[in-house]
């Protein structure tokens, strides 16, 4: 039975969205990176975009933490691996520090993981001290390790901040304001790190920032006890170890700009499982390779219709795994581009795959956002669901998913025909690894 690894870690929370919490935290880990340092990065709760950029800055691959869609074993299992090999672990929140249910302080508390507050400063004085004390005492349970100040608007802003600060809490630092440090953002969130011509140079400069603000020292160890010795309640989602295998199963992943959003994760699970995963690219052309199941996952297509509607002969080879009978899953951007017609938010239409009669059209605002599980007959995956597209699917769904608090609307719709299963939802392969396995399983 392995022992309790420690390492120094710390969880960047902020009051709400938008303080800066992907740039401070890619910033840290740039910059100890840069010292040397062997740097993990986790998100909590479900989210493409921030991973990718975090990723480029630390180095490794980064996965999500969240109690409820990944689970409170997998977690901590996560995080005691990762220290057996990292010097500094690093997790990202996700809103406000006590939004959602499960929280980010839930997970805080429940792995011991030092809060490390980012509050954004500008245009405040006094009131930072305010923040900061409900930020420190609304959970006593909470370990706080300290606060940082971020877009300040001069060195005596920050020390004014400094003194507002309430005792026996750490002033971490002030960061000043500086928009070349920020990375553009679009309908779905930050834009993907690859599109980010200079976004090395960013965070080589939000490396300098942090630097500059004094931010750098390394907070302080945590024992993270691996899952067997936790005494934690187990996961009632059955573990990969009982899971069916996909020894030798040739599954075709679209990944380019219009099919990016992918969990590392998730393409762990299906290698751990014996899978051969062959990528391809339906922006530059690319045919469907011979493979045995495909998965489409989601993205932007609506940015790359003209791109999309001209490889005919991918849609010609995806009629025809579908006409022969084998697994493909499509979720969110995947399944928009099954439909028959696709149009971004000027109206501008143009034909997709054709394999589930409908259409779909970007909307300005916010069309589906939540944790959600799927009630497939294969078995309950969960994840998440954020879209702006609205879909309208001209045959019955197989089922609706269910919404992780258990009220309110009804949750995204399933589509089945035949092996193809599709909807807007983004799974956790590990959430339920016998129901993934199913999925492509020839």
């Amino acid at each position: 039975m392995s022992a309790p690894v420690s390492c120094p870690a710390a969880f960047v929370a902020a009051p709400a969205s938008g303080q800066g919490k992907t740039t401070v935290t890619a910033a840290i880990a740039r910059y100890h990176r840069n010292q040397g340092r062997r740097v993990r990065v986790f998100k909590t709760g479900p989210d493409f975009l921030d991973p990718m950029i975090l990723e480029q800055a630390s180095g490794h691959p980064v996965d999500p933490l969240h109690l409820w869609m990944v689970g409170e074993a997998a977690c901590r299992a996560k995080l005691h691996a990762a220290a057996q090999d990292a010097d500094l672990i690093l997790v990202e929140g996700s809103m406000g520090l006590f939004d959602g249910d499960p929280s980010g302080a839930d997970l805080a508390v429940a792995f011991g993981l030092p809060v490390l507050a980012l509050v954004d400063a500008g245009g405040m004085a006094q009131t930072f001290g305010a923040i900061v004390h409900g930020l420190a005492t609304w959970r006593p349970e909470m370990p706080l390790a300290g606060v940082i100040a971020n877009r300040t608007g001069s060195p005596g802003h920050g020390r004014m901040l400094r003194d507002a600060t309430p005792d026996g809490v750490h002033f971490f630092g002030a960061i000043q304001r500086n928009e070349a440090l920020s990375v553009p953002d679009r309908h779905l969130g930050l834009v993907q790190a690859g599109e980010v011509a200079d976004l090395d140079a960013r965070l080589e400069a939000a490396a300098q920032a942090i630097a500059e603000a004094g931010v750098t020292e390394l907070p302080a160890p945590v024992a993270f006890a691996p899952e067997a010795d936790a005494g934690a309640e187990p996961d009632s989602q059955p573990g990969a170890e009982r899971a069916p295998r996909l020894d030798g199963l040739r599954i075709g992943i679209a990944r380019d700009a219009a099919f990016a959003f992918t969990y590392p994760g998730n393409l762990e699970f299906l290698r751990a499982q014996g899978a051969r995963l062959e990528f391809f690219s339906p922006v530059a052309g690319d045919r469907l390779p011979e493979v045995d199941a495909v998965w489409l996952p989601g993205g932007y297509p609506e940015l790359h219709l003209e791109a999309l509607a001209a490889n005919t002969g991918l849609k010609a080879d995806l009629a025809a795994h579908h006409g022969a009978g084998r697994p493909i899953l499509a979720e969110c951007g995947g399944f928009l581009y099954l439909l028959e017609e696709l149009a971004d938010r000027d109206g501008h239409a143009a034909p997709m795959a054709g394999l589930l009669p409908g259409h779909a059209r970007l909307e300005d605002k916010l069309q589906g956002l939540g944790l959600q599980a799927a009630p497939l007959s294969e078995g309950e995956l969960r994840g998440h669901t954020f879209h702006h597209t609205r879909a309208e699917v001209g045959v019955e769904p197989l089922a609706h998913c269910t919404r992780a608090r258990g009220a309110g609307s009804t949750g995204e719709a399933v589509y089945r025909d035949g092996r193809l299963t599709a909807t807007y939802l983004h799974a956790w392969f590990p959430s339920n690894p016998e129901a993934a396995v199913a999925l492509f399983a020839s």
